[in-house]
């Protein structure tokens, strides 16, 4: 049986954010450079799906996940 990560709430203050932004301001990442290097890996996923798009932007409800770890985008 997978266990599911607990999932943290990250507040944005806006209506969107950028993929790697988000990394870094929910703590998965340390570094634009890992965030970038991450991404392209296809480690990162947002809703479950791979994502490769750095700029992606995010939007309330999101959930983004990294090496067992998951933050979703909160207002």
């Amino acid at each position: 049986m997978t266990r599911q990560p607990r999932i943290e709430d990250v507040v944005i203050s806006g209506d969107v954010i950028r993929l790697g932004q988000f990394l870094q301001l929910a703590g998965l990442v340390d570094t634009g450079g890992e965030a970038k290097e991450a991404i392209l890996e296809g480690e990162v996923t947002v809703n479950g799906e791979v994502d490769l798009r750095r700029g992606r932007q995010l939007r309330q409800g999101d959930v983004v996940s990294l090496a067992g770890r998951a933050a979703r985008v909160s207002a």
